[in-house]
């Protein structure tokens, strides 16, 4: 089993047709999940789905959490959008990566995040720290 970080190639489609709105204040609900190393995620993964989903713990409960959008912003030639960081308090948990997905688009996959091995929290805080908001580094974007 496997967890491929990747941009879903049905998001690819998606994003020609209007399906995703990553505007801060106007824009989609966008959720990240936490995934078990049994769990096969890949640049086919379409949808969100609880295979092989983190249990419910502490504050991550299933379909995990909402991220707060931060507005999409073109420099250089480059659109790029970006999260902020999610933390999940009181947890015990391992998880091997994690799935963005859009619930305002009937849970369509926008990113596939592979966590390269194992990460554990035990009783703490498990926290996803999205890289940062530049043409070069941030989560998703289009050059």
């Amino acid at each position: 089993m496997a967890i491929t970080q990747a941009i879903p190639n049905s998001f690819r489609g998606e994003l020609l047709t209007g399906t995703h709105n990553f505007t801060a204040t106007t824009g989609d609900v966008f959720k990240l999940a936490l995934y078990t190393s049994a769990s096969v995620m890949s640049s086919a993964t379409t949808v969100y789905a609880n295979t092989a989903e983190v249990a419910n713990t502490g504050q991550y409960v299933t379909g995990g959490g909402v991220l707060t959008n931060v507005s999409p912003v073109v420099s250089a030639g480059v659109a790029f959008i970006d999260f902020n960081d999610i933390s999940f308090t009181g947890v015990t948990l391992t998880a091997a990566g994690a799935l963005i997905y859009n619930t305002s688009a009937t849970n369509a996959a926008v990113a596939v995040l592979s966590f390269g091995g194992d990460k554990t929290a035990t009783s703490g805080v498990f926290t996803i720290q999205f890289p940062a908001a530049t043409t070069s580094a941030a989560i998703l974007t289009i050059a």
